[in-house]
């Protein structure tokens, strides 16, 4: 039995701060969830398109005891990410190669607890993979940037735009993740408590929002805000992706309040160093307090 398993593509970030050096570096939602929730415990499964020949960036993950289930892919996808200013939210990105939509035969036939889509663009998931993973009987999530994020086919530039399946996608997941700038685009409000409220309304029964100060979650009619307590955002790449891993390795064991603490207080010491989340357990347990 695993307790989450992560699907979607691994790539490498090229990424631009303001006023820095670019660095590049593996990156991507399944990694950054993935190491987030082993290194606090979870029994974790990785489902990833990607080159072959790109293997070794999954070690990292190998050596925290994540089992990785490599599709194989003539490219692994890759990413350049620009932050123009200062506001950490404010970004520019281009998928430069991609590695091609998940497969509901992609999924292995294992027990998991959570089954999370942690995807980068719109070229990764459909509604109907959905609908298969929900037969199967798993407990789905999805990161709605999977499907606000929308590749240009001409100039691989991302923008981001309204998802007309909005509706029935909240409707098929048992959890979601967004950020605000996400909320803005799919409800029309930046009010986080209204837009989960909408997400609600369209059927998602928990419903989890990032912004640059705190995280919000909407849970049995009742919402919860934690803030954030990093000390610096050196780390921001990755904030949504790590927040909601911490949010759900808590929540195997936890009610809503008591999993968001965790997870605002996970993230926090995520986004004071760059990469994915290399605290431990008792970090974050300090931090809460």
């Amino acid at each position: 039995m695993f307790d989450i398993t992560f699907m979607g593509h691994m790539c490498y970030d090229e990424i631009h701060p303001y006023r820095g050096a670019p660095t590049t570096a593996p990156g991507s939602a399944v990694l950054c969830g993935a190491v987030a929730a082993a290194r606090v415990g979870c029994r974790v499964l990785v489902v990833t398109r990607m080159s072959p020949a790109d293997a070794a960036i999954l070690e990292p993950m190998r050596q925290l005891g994540i089992e990785c289930r490599l599709i194989p892919t003539a490219q692994t996808t890759r990413m350049r990410v620009v932050h123009p200013c200062a506001d950490v939210d404010v970004r520019e990105m281009d998928q430069v190669a991609n590695a091609g939509f998940m497969q509901i035969e992609d999924m292995p036939d294992v027990p998991s607890r959570f089954v999370h889509l942690a995807g980068i663009t719109d070229q990764e998931f459909t509604v109907d993979l959905i609908r298969g993973l929900r037969a199967r009987g798993y407990s789905v999530s999805a990161d709605m940037q999977s499907f606000v994020r929308q590749v240009n086919p001409r100039t691989r530039a991302i923008t981001f735009a309204d998802v007309p399946a909005k509706a029935e996608i909240a409707g098929l997941l048992d959890r979601v993740k967004l950020d605000v700038v996400e909320a803005k685009i799919l409800t029309g409000s930046d009010d986080l408590e209204a837009a989960a409220k909408q997400f609600e309304a369209w059927g998602c029964p928990e419903v989890v929002i990032t912004r640059a100060d705190g995280v919000l979650a909407r849970v049995g009619g009742q919402t919860l805000f934690e803030r954030f307590t990093n000390r610096s955002v050196v780390g921001r790449t990755g904030r949504g992706d790590t927040t909601f891993a911490g949010y759900m390795a808590w929540r195997l064991q936890h009610g809503p309040a008591e999993s968001l603490k965790f997870a605002a207080a996970l993230v926090s010491i995520k986004m004071e160093r760059p990469g994915p989340f290399a605290g431990t357990l008792d970090d974050v347990l300090q931090r809460m307090q």
